[in-house]
């Protein structure tokens, strides 16, 4: 049931890495803090740094995939990257040592904040203006590196919630928002990665190893190939055959996905 579960979850991750710029971490996040319960109070630790490896492989390979002419913005903008780098490094150690309630409530509120920004605040349904072209279409401030890219981390979230709605406001059109989306997701995991994958979580001593089908640091590697699995070939696919979504729709959409992803993570504190 577990590894049913967890290719399926990595289905949806490939999905909503190609149509939301999310590389996965709203739908791992919960799976693997399901499939990893027994692990223990390192479980919330578990998952955030799960996904982080999760995030990066599909963020690579969507970032690969995407027109060179849409991330030609991205070069202007070394210091937001280096800064997204940056929070996310510190975001994964404070998630090493953080108490995994923490952690999921944290994961809770970050989505249910940006549910409600996305529909109460003007310029993400449907953009208030025509995008931007060139230089200025990545049009997050560095300013914002630092704590996005920490928040994000620490919450195995990959960034998107909050660029994604920074780009469209700026006026960009869901895909392009989405596509660039990719890019300063891998920035943000990246070093978050290198991080979890060296260190134990901080509860290392409480945790069942038996529990992680293979782990390496506080990553579960096991769980990483059956999600990559059913990911990495409908990113793949996705992005050689694009879907043609009408723009509306495709806000909608990601406003449908942050209510179900805050959803399952609610049912999952529920009854865990």
């Amino acid at each position: 049931m577990t590894v049913v579960l967890l290719l399926a979850i990595g289905v949806l991750t490939g999905l909503t890495t190609v149509l939301f710029g999310f590389g996965g971490g709203f739908a791992t996040v919960p799976a693997v803090l399901w499939a990893d319960a027994a692990a223990g109070p390192a479980a919330s630790t578990v998952a955030v740094a799960t996904s982080s490896l999760v995030m990066v492989v599909n963020a690579a390979v969507a970032t690969a995939a995407t027109p060179k002419s849409m991330l030609t913005g991205l070069r202007q903008r070394l210091p937001l990257l280096a800064l997204l780098g940056a929070g996310g490094l510190a975001g994964a150690a404070a998630a090493t040592f953080a108490p995994p309630g923490l952690i999921s409530w944290g994961f809770v509120l970050y989505l249910a904040a940006t549910l409600v920004d996305v529909l109460v605040r003007p310029g993400f349904l449907s953009p208030a203006h025509d995008g931007p072209a060139g230089d200025q279409a990545v049009a997050v401030p560095a300013s914002l590196g630092m704590p996005i890219g920490s928040l994000a981390s620490f919450l195995g979230v990959g960034g998107s919630v909050l660029t994604v709605p920074l780009l469209r406001r700026s006026g960009l059109p869901m895909a392009a928002a989405t596509a660039l989306a990719n890019p300063l997701t891998l920035c943000i995991s990246a070093p978050a990665c290198a991080l979890f994958l060296t260190t134990a979580p901080a509860a290392g001593d409480t945790v069942d190893t038996g529990a992680l089908l293979l782990a390496a640091g506080s990553v579960d590697l096991g769980a990483v190939a059956l999600l990559l699995l059913g990911a990495v070939p409908v990113v793949v696919l996705l992005r050689r055959r694009p879907p043609r979504i009408a723009d509306r729709l495709h806000a909608r959409g990601y406003v449908a996905l942050l209510a179900l992803a805050l959803t399952a993570m609610l049912l999952r504190l529920r009854t865990g």
